[in-house]
Formats: structure tokens, C-alpha cells, sequence
């Protein structure tokens, strides 16, 4: 996975929700067939992982910030608020953060998100709330 990704944390991740995957299904070991089977699921994260990574990607360039009206001092407070936002943004977390750009952005619920994503509502949930406190931390002016 190293080779693959050239992420060797990355790697590792991949590496130990391979093995997580193989000891919840408890398969039978069969020399071929289970090496297979550790190379197909390996596989199927790495991919599942830079898809995420593309989803993420393609929110941050759709943020679009405006600002109509007002006086010059409010448009500079506008532009300051602007830059602790996306800087607060790109501190998240990859995980935090797409569950923050879907929820707000696409205004769709946890369960929508949780679809989307593959996970738990519950894990929809704790990342937003991660996300928010972090924010929350990160973007007082």
C-alpha cells in the first residue's frame, strides 16, 4: 500500500481496516483464496479513500464567498472573517470537514450524509460536533 499510496500512514490505515475486515467476517483460511481476499479488500479502501478525498476536494472549490453592501469597514471585516473561515476549513480534519461542507453546503440531513459516506448517523453526528467545537475554537476574530 505504501508503493501505492506513498502515504505511509495512509498505508498503515489501510493496512490494520484490512485486517479489522477480516477479523469481524472471521473467514476460513485458505492459502490462495485469503491472500486474494487481503489484496481485493486493500484494494477496495485505497479506492474508497481517494474517491472521499475527490468528494472533499470538490466542495472546497465550490465555497463561494460574497459580500453586497455595507461600508468599507464592514467589507474588511468581512475579508478578515473570510480568511479565519477558510483557514478554520483546512484545519478540520478530512473527515470533519466533508461531513461540515455536505451539512452545510448541500443542506443534506445526517442520515443522507450517512449514506452518502458509508457510515453510522452516530459518526455523522460526532464529526459535526467535532467539526463545529473546532470552528467554533478556530474562528474567533
Amino acid at each position: 500500500m505504501f508503493y501505492r499510496t506513498g502515504d505511509a500512514d495512509l498505508a498503515t490505515d489501510i493496512a490494520q481496516e484490512t485486517f479489522i475486515r477480516i477479523w469481524e467476517k472471521q473467514f476460513d483460511y485458505h492459502p490462495k483464496k485469503t491472500k486474494a481476499l487481503l489484496y481485493k479488500i486493500t484494494f477496495d479502501l485505497c479506492v474508497n479513500h481517494y474517491r472521499k478525498e475527490k468528494v472533499a476536494g470538490e466542495y472546497l472549490k465550490e465555497i463561494k464567498f460574497s459580500f453586497s453592501g455595507g461600508s468599507y469597514d464592514n467589507y474588511l471585516e468581512y475579508k478578515e472573517l473570510k480568511k479565519h473561515y477558510e483557514l478554520a476549513l483546512a484545519q478540520l480534519t478530512e473527515k470533519q470537514r466533508i461531513v461540515f461542507l455536505m451539512s452545510r453546503f448541500e443542506d443534506l440531513t445526517y442520515k443522507e450524509i450517512s449514506e452518502r459516506l458509508g457510515i453510522g448517523v452516530k459518526a455523522v453526528e460526532k464529526r459535526m460536533s467535532n467539526a463545529l467545537a473546532e470552528l467554533r475554537k478556530l474562528i474567533i476574530v
